[in-house]
């Protein structure tokens, strides 16, 4: 047997198609969707990402603005720019991109962020909805995870879903967003006992953890579906995920690649609720 692919690439563009419609219908209505991005500091990585999120808004017509600022920025100086973007009308969404240099706090910046405008889904404000069920901006990453599984016409309810990782950005809220799908839940992270124990448990696995082919087949229920959200680079440079995906293919029903898995869905969810943000404007 060998896993059927999950192409997170093909989904993004399906979608991005879709957005520019969305997109074209507000401009006939007089707004334009508008993403503000600060880039504190040269963080190669960083650059990268920010650079894929612009080119990605001006594919379907949202209005992007950057603001580069130097590693040596104050956090004084951070929080008075996104106040003032907090304040901008043709601003819908504001994403600081992350990671902050260490004398800036990453939580300080992120609950400065108006909620509304917080399309990243980290707030506070925004994660508590999410736990509750309410309408709210959802972290990207665990949104895009669950959009691909659904795409798949996988049903997720009554299923266990096993998250290894516990990160604030993916492990957490996508345990959430999957429980709310009525899924049973089981996260695994660096103290659990007899990982594999839990994982071949596991109808629907999602691996975050970001260590290279971290778990292979072995770890792997026959006809799981296998969700891998880590991006690592080995040392000839290749870009690798946290699942062993060639011998785990032969036992998943469903698998994601590195590249081209969840990464192209990240983005889109992003300028998604850039254009959610955008449309609240006219209620």
């Amino acid at each position: 047997m060998s896993a059927i692919i999950i192409s997170g690439k093909e989904l993004a563009k399906e979608k991005r198609e879709q957005m520019k419609g969305k997109v074209k219908q507000l401009g006939g209505k007089g707004v334009v969707p508008g993403l503000a991005v600060i880039l504190v500091g040269s963080d190669p990585a960083s650059q990268s990402y920010v650079r894929s999120k612009q080119k990605a808004c001006k594919e379907i017509g949202i209005h992007s603005e950057l603001e580069e600022l130097p590693e040596t920025v104050s956090e004084k100086e951070l929080l008075q720019k996104i106040h003032a973007l907090n304040n901008a009308p043709h601003i819908h969404g504001i994403l600081v991109q992350l990671p902050l240099p260490k004398h800036i706090s990453e939580k300080a910046v992120i609950e400065t962020i108006d909620p509304a405008k917080d399309v990243d889904g980290f707030h506070p404000i925004n994660i508590g909805r999410m736990m509750t069920g309410q309408e709210a901006f959802l972290p990207c990453t665990p949104f895009g995870i669950v959009e691909m599984i659904k795409a798949q016409q996988i049903d997720i309810e009554g299923k266990h879903v096993v998250v290894v990782g516990r990160s604030n950005i993916v492990g957490k809220p996508v345990g959430q967003l999957l429980l709310n799908e009525n899924a049973t839940v089981t996260y695994c992270h660096s103290r659990t006992k007899n990982m594999k124990q839990h994982t071949k448990a596991a109808d629907i696995l999602v691996v975050a953890v970001g260590k290279a082919h971290f778990l292979n087949r072995e770890y792997i229920k026959d006809g799981a579906v296998v969700i891998d959200v880590g991006v690592n680079r080995t040392e000839e440079g290749k870009l690798v995920g946290d699942v062993d995906f060639e011998s785990a293919k032969e036992t998943a029903s469903h698998i994601t690649p590195v590249p081209g898995g969840v990464g192209p869905m990240t983005i889109t969810m992003l300028l998604h609720n850039t254009i959610i943000s955008a449309e609240r404007t006219l209620r």
